[in-house]
């Protein structure tokens, strides 16, 4: 079984395991699967943490509008009825105006307006217990296809993603039975119908027919097998690099990796600090004490000791 430790530019992303029969363009297509798995993965927890924070989205034509905008443009949210999380909601405003947990009971317009509008808004943030829910999914999730997978040697599958996906789906159900707005992000995501045009998501995902996959300097050519390049040794561990086309070949990996460097320079700090001490240790003035005078005892049996030379 060969171990690729797969490689976006410096970060590490996770290890996969195949062997040295598969071809460069299976490898590219279970990567790039993954590694976009993962990116959706994350987009999903990010959402669900504010989920259970302040309840569903609001329809796009009243996000980012004030409360006074959505009185005087006659705005209503059709879905807040419908999307009320398990065991109730709990009030939760979104500073940002993004989602529904603004708290509203009754609103009244202004005079000027010649008439006056109730609004009764139901708040959708869920309550302690079931924002608890979310949150232990998301971590658990979050876990299961975390970077740090790759420093414990465990190979991350597609199957894994797609476990995590389902766990996060089922805890989405659980809150909300009634399902999500189908605006909202969580939900398009679920249905991969979701449009990241325009945001920094788009520009993290990678295209399978647009990636190419590098070990030692070298790209690996579609159309031939890893052990065109490997040899046919199952037993080995690689380092690959994924990579866009027309970015050019990746930067080369360090000849020590970072906790090396900080060992050596560890070890050469405690070094220069044991010569420092025997620089100040290397003192010769005990020279002149009396116990260092080898003919002392010489002397004593010569009777030779204690002789002053000067007048009395």
């Amino acid at each position: 079984m060969v171990i690729l430790h797969v490689k976006r530019g410096d970060e590490s992303q996770f290890l996969l395991a195949t062997s040295v029969d598969a071809s460069v363009d299976i490898l590219l297509q279970e990567i790039t699967a993954i590694y976009n798995g993962r990116l959706k993965v994350g987009r999903v927890c990010s959402e669900m943490a504010e989920l259970a924070e302040h309840g569903i989205t609001l329809p796009p034509n009243m996000q980012g509008l004030t409360d006074e905008q959505i009185v005087e443009l006659k705005l209503k949210d059709e879905w807040e009825e419908k999307c009320v999380p398990s065991g109730g909601a709990v009030f939760k405003k979104d500073d940002v105006g993004r989602r529904n947990g603004q708290g509203w009971t009754h609103l009244i317009c202004k005079a000027v307006m010649l008439m006056s509008y109730l609004f009764l808004c139901f708040v959708s943030a869920p309550n302690d217990k079931m924002k608890e829910v979310l949150l232990k999914t998301v971590d658990e999730v979050k876990a299961l296809v975390s970077k740090k997978q790759a420093e414990a040697n465990v190979c991350v599958t597609m199957a894994m993603v797609k476990e995590g996906l389902d766990q996060l789906r089922g805890a989405t159900m659980i809150v909300y039975p009634m399902g999500l707005p189908p605006h909202d992000p969580i939900r398009m995501e679920f249905e991969d119908c979701e449009d990241l045009s325009g945001t920094q998501a788009s520009l993290q995902v990678l295209a399978e027919d647009e990636c190419q996959l590098w070990w030692a300097a070298k790209e690996m050519q579609r159309g031939k097998k890893l052990q065109d390049y490997i040899g046919k040794n199952d037993k080995t561990k690689l380092v690959v690099k994924i990579q866009k086309k027309g970015q050019g070949a990746p930067a080369r990996e360090p000849l020590v990796s970072d906790e090396q460097h900080k060992q050596m320079m560890l070890h050469y700090y405690r070094r220069q600090e044991e010569l420092k001490k025997l620089e100040e240790a290397d003192d010769d003035t005990y020279l002149d004490s009396e116990w260092s005078d080898r003919q002392a005892l010489k002397r004593q049996f010569q009777g030779l000791t204690n002789i002053k030379w000067g007048p009395r």
